[in-house]
């Protein structure tokens, strides 16, 4: 029975277990009831049964837990392949929108440059346009400046004819005035020549000086014209120019010097006097004999070194010139200020093209004025050298015909006795 159950189900039981006896109802222990051997023989059973069941549940757990790993294999797997699924969408949408955000930007870049192309496009019209205009405003220019030269001409023209015409009518102006006003001059040129010769060097510095000043308080009334005292620093007039309002518009420097040849050394003095003093700009007014040995014939003025030199003929002009150009700057200083230091402006300015041309266009009329005065002197010296020479022969004549009659006459004819005071 034991062997029975032994094959079909395994029975375990405990050494100490306790059993009935079917017939007299007495419970006893198995180790009372059974014998030494059987008892052994059931308990190898057991344990075997035992080891079997072990090894039975440890494969079933094994199986399970197989089972188990397949099973969570199987859902990794699936999870993996859903996560590579989605990664691989996701990258191609990803993919697909930055195809077409680079697709709108080439077609943003695109519009761009084509923006660009019709912008560059009308810029070079726009200049071909202003270069155009500005060659028409330069023929036109040229053509107004011919057009006034030919006026000016016409009218000097005109002015030259009626000098001339002027002239003719002053023909009949008796010699003995020409002659007197010829001798006034002379007398007064020799006069000025002996003072000049017998004045020392200083004395004729000192009377330059008092012309430039006379010459400027008359030439700019509205201006202070400030004498730099014997054994100063500063030059030797201060010219504070000033604006109808009474504003101060800057100071002019000036320096006299009547002297033979020409010092490079004055340049360096009245700078250190401009720096000094604070003057926007600094003139030097000199004698034609002392001029840079650079400046060619005719030459009047003209910037040396950041200082103005000047013969003595044309110094108010350029005073002129310089002044203007100080109310200019301070114009300009006025309606935008803070644009720079006043010596900077005023530098700048005359320094510029601009204020050389303007500079230029004064001394060419003034020298166009002193060509037409030289020419009506020469015209007039020759006229008179014509009538002194016909007024001579007149005069050889007339007094030989009353030789003649009186040598003819003798005694007879007395009153015809000739006597013409030269």
């Amino acid at each position: 029975m034991i062997a029975a159950m032994s094959d079909a189900t395994p029975l375990v039981l405990e050494p100490d277990a306790h059993v009935t006896c079917p017939n007299c109802k007495q419970e006893f222990s198995l180790e009372q009831g059974f014998a030494r051997h059987a008892l052994e023989g059931i308990e190898a059973a057991s344990a075997e049964a035992l080891t079997r069941l072990r090894e039975q549940e440890r494969g079933v757990a094994e199986r399970r837990a197989q089972q188990r790993e397949r099973e969570q294999q199987e859902t990794l797997q699936r999870a993996l392949e859903e996560t590579r699924r989605t990664a691989l969408s996701q990258a191609k949408l990803a993919a697909e929108q930055e195809q077409k955000a680079s697709r709108q930007q080439l077609e943003a870049l695109q519009k761009q440059f084509s923006s660009a192309q019709e912008q560059l496009a009308q810029l070079r019209a726009a200049e071909l346009a202003l270069r155009e205009e500005r060659q028409k405003l330069k023929d036109e220019k040229d053509a107004l400046a011919l057009q006034v030269r030919r006026e000016v001409d016409a009218k000097l023209g005109e002015r030259e004819a009626q000098v001339r015409a002027q002239l003719q009518e002053q023909t009949t102006l008796e010699k003995a005035e020409l002659q007197k006003k010829l001798d006034d001059m002379a007398a007064q040129m020799a006069d000025m020549q002996r003072r000049a010769e017998q004045g020392s060097q200083q004395l004729q510095g000192e009377v330059l000086e008092l012309a430039l000043e006379e010459a400027l308080r008359r030439a700019f009334p509205l201006d202070v014209i400030e004498e730099v005292k014997k054994g100063q620093r500063g030059g030797d007039v201060k010219h504070h120019v000033h604006a109808r309002s009474g504003a101060k518009a800057g100071l002019l420097l000036w320096e006299t010097k009547r002297a033979a040849v020409w010092n490079v050394q004055w340049l360096s003095k009245l700078r250190d006097d401009m720096r000094e003093s604070g003057a926007e700009a600094g003139v030097l007014v000199t004698m034609p004999s002392a001029i840079p040995k650079e400046w060619g014939t005719g030459c009047l003025f003209g910037l040396v070194d950041g200082v103005w030199v000047v013969c003595w003929s044309v110094a108010v002009q350029l005073g002129e010139a310089l002044r203007a150009g100080l109310l200019d700057v301070h114009k300009q200083r006025l309606v935008s200020a803070g644009r720079g230091e006043k010596m900077e402006a005023v530098y700048d300015y005359v320094t510029s093209p601009q204020f050389a041309q303007k500079l230029k266009a004064v001394l060419e009329a003034f020298q166009r004025m002193r060509d037409e005065l030289e020419a009506e002197k020469n015209q007039t010296m020759q006229r008179w050298a014509r009538r002194e020479k016909q007024l001579e022969v007149g005069k050889a004549a007339l007094l030989g015909v009353g030789g003649e009659l009186q040598g003819l006459a003798q005694q007879d004819l007395p009153q015809l006795e000739l006597h013409i005071e030269p």
